[in-house]
Order: C-alpha cells, then structure tokens, then sequence
C-alpha cells in the first residue's frame, strides 16, 4: 500500500486524490506485472540508492517486484511510500519536463526499470495498462496542486501585479504554488527572507527546492528556473509546428500526434489560450455540469503529450519565412524552427479600454481573466464585469457566487445579441447581478490599487462606485502581426483562408490557420476543437505529396516517431 502524510489530507473530501489511493497509486495484479516486464529490464538496488532526484529530467518508469520506494519533495517532506508490485512517475513522464520529486530506495529493492522510449510502447501496446498509469500520474498531479506538495513559493505583497502574474503562470501551466503574503503571513515571510538571506525590498520571490531563489523572474526565466520549457530542438525538421495552445491548437495536437506526426507545439504563456482563463463553459458537448476552460486545456495538454506531441512554453513567434522548405520558424530568442507544415492558432489577445490610468491598474485591479486566482482577491466585495459576450456572462455567473455583488457594463442595448439565452436568463434571474445597458466606464482613481470605478449611462448620469477589482471581458484583436509578411489578411487582421484545398489553408501552401485566428471563424470552444481536428486531415494530405527532407533529418524519418514508436504515414483522408 501507498502510505502519505495524513496531516495533507481532507478526509471529508472524497475527490481528493488522497482519499481514492486505489487509483492514485494502483496496484498491478501479477499477470499484468508480467506484461509489464517485457518492455523493461529487472534491476536490484541497494537502500540508500537514489532512482533520480528532483529537478532531474529524463527520468525512467520504475515498477516494484519486492521493495520500498520513498517518494519526497527533495527535503525530508514525504509525498508517498510505494512498495510491491506498484510504479513510479508521474506527469512528468509525459513529457521533458523536470521531475517534482526524489525517489529513494527505503530497503534492498528489485524494480523493474522501464526507459522513457520504451515507456511510450507500453502506452501504445497495453490499453489497458496506459489508462491506469494515466489516470495515477493525473491524481498525483491534482494531488501536489491541491496540497501545494512540491510547490514553488511565491512571497510578496497581495494584489501586486507580478505576484499574480508569477501565480497564474504557474497554475495555467500546472505547477504545484504556494502563496505567502506578507500582509497575511508577515512572521513566515520574515523567516524565508532570513533563510534565503534577502530583504523586504527584494520581493516579491520564488522560493524552488533546497536553495532555489529567484528575485521577481520574468515567465521566461520562472519556467527555465523551474524546468517545465521544454527545449526546442532546432536541428530536426518536423511534421507539424502549432503556433498557439488553446483549444484549437491542443486539438490539432491530439489529432496529429495520435496519426504519427512529428508534433511541436508553441505558446507564449501556457495551453489553454483565452478558453484557459473562463471559470466554466458550459456549453461543451459532454460536460453537462461545465467544465472550467484550465481542466479542459490540462486534458487535451496530458492527452496530447501521452502521443508524443512536445508542448514548449513560454515561447513567442515572431517571425515566419514562409517562402522555403522546410518552413522555418523564428522564436524571440532568434532560434529557427523548421517544419513541413504549420499550423496557425494564435488566436486572439484581449481588447483593452481606452481610458485614463488602465495600465496603472493592470494586475492590480483591472483583470482580464475571472478564474480562481481573480475570484480570492474580491471574496465579499462588489465588482464590475464590462462586455456583453459568453465571457463575461460565465463571469458574471462564476464570480457572483464570491462576491457581494456583480455590477455588468454593457455598450448594447441588450444582452441577448451578444450573449447565449441560457446565460441571459440565469443573470435576469440573479439577485447578485445587476445589468447597466448603453453604459461605458468614463474613469478609474486609487492611490496604490484600483479604487473606484466611474461609469456613465446613455442619459448622461454618473455613478461612482468603490470597486476595487473590475474584469474586462471585451472580445480580443488576432495575434497576427509576426505574419503580416507571410500571409494574406483581412482587413481586422485576421488570417484569410480560401483555398481549394482546404477550408483552412492560408494563401501560402503547407500552412493552415484554426480557432479565433482564421477569418470567418466561429468564436466558441467547441468550434475551435472541431477545427483543430479536421485540419490534420488537410495536413496530412499535403505532408504525402512532400519530400521528408530524410537526408537531413534522419533521426526523425527513420526512427518515426520521436520516441521511436512506428510512424503512421500520411495519407489522404486518414482521419
């Protein structure tokens, strides 16, 4: 049995991955321990002996035939005991990412060490097994995250605008954070600065492992810090880029990596896009309870990586030569991706007001996004949501249920021609939401933070509010600007898509553009998704009439897949 900390738990919580131990840490029974061994080697090892440690990348998939395994956080902190006939790993072994985690040999041990290319094959050849493995790395994960076990430390001041920007960076990109505020907690945060030898003036801080202290990082450097980006390799030459995370990049991701391509995916912030940041869709075909756009993105992210497809953030395109093959692919960094194909799906960046002191207010009050994180800074207060689309209606509905009360800035004279009807009725039928229509917001004042918020109605009247937090769910403008010397635009800036060929490709062959990018496209999560599936098979269909570019590239082509796993070729309607 899997033994852990009982102090970390909820016992009163029946989700908590802590409290299901049959499915976050499962037990082979001995004929699948038997499938199991023939894709790894029987190794003995000696107690003491470290299988890797924290912070270590490549790690291998270890099952126990007779032992025990003690599972920490790189200090004393137990996470896990495992012992006979149960396995190692976690998401990390899914990817290139950093391990969370050390394993030790508690006493003298024989494993059976599974290596990371063979690993792949068991996922690929034992349904059975890989839904078991998948379902333990995904509860262990959750389980870190709801714990804050192997947590990065984030300490500084609330309501700062890089302390929220470091806690959402690493929560979209599903890392285990833990918050210490000083305003909260000023005795720990007075302990941390004298063990990592800093000062008040340094924060705000990240705290990693033994004596990992990082001064106010940028996303750039946070994610290289922490080990979660994923190298690009610039030598091989891929089947697919995907330029964008969100639902219609993720989607193409599953599809493509699923059919044996040579996948990377590219984002500048994390998977999820703008979907990412919505508390709850509810009107995605399947999840008749609603689904937060952050649980979907983790599940097409997790679903597309356990094909093989590389997920690499934070990274930002910024240039495309489109006239040469292989397509090549400049990052901010100047290193050049080539690929036979590209997949545009930048979507869109979020529609800002024109009006006085909004940058002074960014992150420190004004919001673009209203998931848990934004929701904790205005627990009991009233705040004000400004759009009139799906976004801020989800908004509206989520936050109402965590604030005193939700004020909705609205420029149209009615709802219902932005907004879905179900949405429309539960917020005509709410008590917390009150609905300001043909009104714009004409001035924001605080001293250090957002403090009021002035808006004005079609009559002419003016109210002032004490607001402190205000949410702009305003639509988006398309991320297009590196493409402008590639591809042909519409006059918005969307990516113009009118070829015979395919519905979704550009006016350059072998490049295709989904989701909110595309010109003409449907604005929803589900129309992104479908899009992002289909356009492999237009993929597909070009990539079989292209050369491989073998001579350059023969650890990719003669190998298949990147984990070696047999390459599907493409062919023509596949899907």
């Amino acid at each position: 049995m899997a033994n852990f900390n009982l102090d970390e738990i909820s016992l009163l919580n029946p989700a908590d991955p802590y409290n299901r131990e049959r499915e976050t840490f499962p037990t082979f029974t001995n004929e699948q321990l038997k499938r199991v061994s023939a894709y790894g080697t029987l190794e003995n090892f000696k107690v003491g002996d470290i299988l890797y440690t924290r912070g270590q990348r490549d790690i291998d998939f270890f099952v126990i035939v007779k032992g025990v395994i003690e599972v920490t956080d790189g200090t004393e902190h137990r996470l896990a005991t495992l012992t006979t006939n149960q396995f190692t790993g976690e998401l990390t072994l899914f990817n290139d990412r950093t391990s969370l985690a050390t394993l030790r040999i508690c006493e003298d041990s024989q494993l059976i060490r599974i290596q990371r290319k063979k690993f792949r094959r068991l996922l690929t050849g034992e349904s059975e097994l890989a839904e078991m493995i998948t379902r333990a790395f995904i509860l262990r994960r959750t389980a870190f995250i709801n714990h804050d076990l192997a947590a990065a430390m984030v300490v500084g001041h609330s309501k700062t605008s890089d302390v929220l920007r470091m806690q959402q960076f690493l929560r979209r990109n599903g890392i285990p954070v833990k918050m210490v505020y000083v305003e909260s907690d000023q005795k720990k945060v007075i302990e941390l600065l004298d063990k990592c030898s800093q000062r008040l003036s340094d924060l705000p801080l990240v705290i990693y492992g033994h004596d990992q202290v990082l001064k106010n990082p940028s996303n750039s450097e946070l994610g290289c810090a922490l080990g979660f980006t994923e190298d690009v390799d610039c030598e091989k030459i891929y089947d697919v880029v995907i330029v964008g995370a969100g639902p219609a990049g993720l989607s193409s991701a599953v599809y493509a990596a699923s059919e044996g391509l040579h996948t990377l995916v590219i984002d500048s912030f994390a998977p999820g896009g703008q979907a990412g940041s919505s508390s709850k869709i509810e009107n995605y075909m399947g999840f008749p309870a609603g689904i937060s756009g952050q649980a979907l993105a983790a599940r097409a992210q997790i679903q597309s990586q356990k094909f093989g497809a590389r997920i690499s953030v934070p990274r930002s395109a910024v240039k495309l030569d489109c006239d040469s093959l292989p397509i090549k692919l400049v990052l901010e960094n100047q290193s050049v991706v080539k690929s036979r194909s590209l997949i545009v799906a930048t979507g869109a960046r979020y529609r800002k007001l024109a009006i006085e002191n909004l940058e002074k207010f960014e992150g420190i009050g004004i919001h673009y996004a209203a998931t848990a994180t934004e929701a904790a800074l205005c627990t009991n207060e009233d705040i004000a949501i400004v759009g009139g689309g799906n976004s801020a209606g989800q908004a509206a509905m989520y936050l109402s249920q965590r604030t005193s009360h939700v004020h909705l800035i609205v420029r149209s004279s009615s709802l219902r021609k932005t907004m879905s009807e179900y949405l429309v009725r539960r917020i005509e039928s709410s008590t917390q939401i009150t609905v300001h229509l043909q009104t714009e917001i004409t001035g924001l004042s605080g001293d250090r933070y957002l403090e009021f918020v002035r808006w004005k109605s079609k009559d002419g009247s003016e109210e002032t509010h004490a607001i402190s937090n205000m949410f702009l769910m305003l639509g988006a403008v398309p991320n297009t600007e590196w493409l402008k010397e590639c591809l042909a635009l519409d006059e918005k800036g969307f990516v113009v898509c009118d070829q015979p060929q395919s519905l979704f490709e550009t006016s350059k062959r072998g490049i295709y553009a989904i989701g909110d990018v595309r010109s003409g496209s449907i604005k929803r999560v589900a129309s992104a998704v479908g899009e992002g599936s289909v356009v492999i098979s237009a993929v597909q269909s070009y990539l079989s009439h292209q050369p491989t570019f073998a001579e350059k590239n023969s650890s990719v082509r003669t190998s298949g897949h990147p984990d070696n796993i047999p390459s599907i070729r493409p062919t023509k309607n596949s899907i």
